[in-house]
């Protein structure tokens, strides 16, 4: 029987989703509680492996078992042998054709910026400080030049093992809720630090200190150290992963949202 499954987590205390030895993943933690409430070893699978200190509130997997559970049990579960910052939020059995990574047609960030002059305190780690002043503004109007599919060289890591840097964004918003800005980006795929890439023009941007147009210069010169700085890490989360209505997962509607 295979099983997706939704996860939600905080990315703080690991380093990253994939298994690694000596060090603790968010995917070894999964394995271990599933293997214990399914009486065998799990392997899972997931839509998007997210980096040291990105979070989640909608990373999907599946796992193949042999063990009947209800929903309700592989839940209950698996939620007592994880530790506090990840947590199951649903299962249902799929058909075998049903791949988490494979099949998903597309993927939703959202990256969360406290622009104010003021460090976080009980935010550290949730989300990204930036004391300069940020105009959301000029941030949504060069995110507009991202839309599309595009060579995303200049804004992927230069260690980046994608074959291709094609992808396709389908939307890119940029919104501010008092001290709060939020970047909301969907697309088929994404290369390995690219929405950090993306969020680290056009906080730059937003800052005044490049044009809008900058965002444009910075794709069509498909050179990575011309791209600016890679935001960190702690204010990115994985929100939403989308499939065909054929597996009826359930919609994810749970967004971070602190303004």
């Amino acid at each position: 029987m295979r099983i997706a499954a939704s996860i939600e987590y905080d990315g703080c205390p690991y380093s990253g989703w994939q298994i690694q030895d000596g060090v603790q993943t968010i995917q070894a933690e999964v394995e271990k509680a599933l293997s214990k409430v399914a009486d065998h070893p799990v392997r899972v699978i997931c839509a998007g492996r997210t980096d040291t200190g990105v979070h989640a509130a909608n990373q999907v997997i599946h796992f193949d078992t042999t063990a009947l559970r209800s929903n309700y049990s592989w839940v209950r579960g698996a939620n007592t042998y994880l530790t506090d910052s990840i947590c199951l939020i649903w299962t249902k059995p799929v058909s075998d054709s049903f791949h988490a990574r494979f099949m998903a047609r597309r993927r939703c960030y959202r990256y969360i910026i406290l622009n104010r002059p003021i460090r976080p305190a009980y935010l550290a780690g949730k989300v990204v400080w930036q004391y300069r002043p940020l105009e959301a503004a000029r941030m949504a109007a060069a995110a507009q030049h991202l839309i599309g599919e595009h060579d995303f060289t200049s804004y992927r890591a230069l260690a980046c093992q994608a074959k291709s840097p094609l992808r396709t964004i389908y939307s890119l918003d940029v919104s501010r809720s008092g001290d709060f800005v939020y970047l909301d980006v969907c697309a088929n795929a994404f290369l390995h630090h690219m929405v950090r890439n993306i969020a680290g023009v056009l906080m730059t941007i937003g800052a005044g200190e490049k044009p809008i147009e900058w965002a444009k210069e910075v794709l069509e010169l498909r050179d990575r150290t011309r791209g600016g700085m890679t935001a960190p890490a702690t204010g990115l989360y994985l929100v939403r992963v989308d499939y065909d209505d054929e597996f009826d997962l359930p919609e994810a509607i749970l967004f971070p949202s602190y303004g």
